[in-house]
């Protein structure tokens, strides 16, 4: 009986030393939305090799994503633009969690369903798409929630009549993956690759006329995005 409880104790230590482990590494990775020391480090580190030509200012945003993930990239490493463990230990990097902001963690003071909300949009819509095609799905629901013309809320914007195909044939019910709800903190702590987007499309197979009328601004994987 004693070494039973003694075991169980054993393997609930380890639990919890494997649990903070694993919450330490999330907390420290390096994001777009991250600001601080860490961010300094990456950037002198992308700079001294190329990857990075903007200013060492400690705020990961546009310049820093680009730069990272085509260090990723070149490496031979998972393309997200995040500088967790792995992208960190190729650069010779230790992050000491000197950043805020974290766009792994935070989820720019949205709700957590409006984060489930947006994550399912994504994982619905543009499951296959690039990264960054991701966050700009997301950055077109959020766009219009700022937006007059449109409902001013995550929910009443995703569930418009006729807004969204996922919606409509109910993928949206599919369990959102991980990259999914990254996707979504991404775009609600203010990553929009769409620069303003209030629509987007997949040309191969939009069948209303109307959305052709729109001005189209960029194109990322699949989906062209438009005011």
């Amino acid at each position: 009986m004693r070494k039973r409880t003694a075991l169980l104790i054993l393997a609930s230590a380890l639990a919890l030393t494997l649990f903070a482990a694993a919450w330490a590494q999330a907390a420290s990775a390096v994001a777009w939305g991250s600001t601080g020391s860490d961010v300094t480090a990456v950037q002198k580190k992308l700079k001294q090799w190329g990857y990075y030509s903007g200013s060492v200012d400690g705020v990961y945003g546009q310049s820093t994503y680009n730069a990272v993930t085509a260090f990723q990239r070149k490496n031979g490493l998972k393309v997200d633009g995040v500088v967790g463990a792995s992208t960190a230990a190729a650069m010779g990097l230790t992050l000491s969690g000197g950043s805020s902001g974290n766009s792994v963690a935070a989820s720019g003071g949205y709700s957590s369903s409006e984060t489930e909300i947006l994550a399912r949009i994504i994982h619905g819509e543009a499951r296959g798409e690039p990264y960054i095609g991701k966050v700009a799905v997301a950055a077109v629901v959020l766009n219009r929630v700022r937006n007059a013309s449109f409902p001013n809320t995550v929910a009443a914007v995703a569930y418009q009549s006729g807004a969204f195909d996922a919606v409509a044939d109910g993928q949206i019910w599919l369990t959102p993956d991980d990259e999914s709800w990254r996707a979504a903190r991404d775009a609600m702590n203010g990553w929009d690759p769409t620069y303003g987007c209030l629509y987007y499309f997949n040309p191969q197979t939009a069948t209303n006329a109307w959305i052709w009328s729109r001005e189209v601004r960029l194109k990322i994987g699949r989906h062209w995005f438009a005011i």
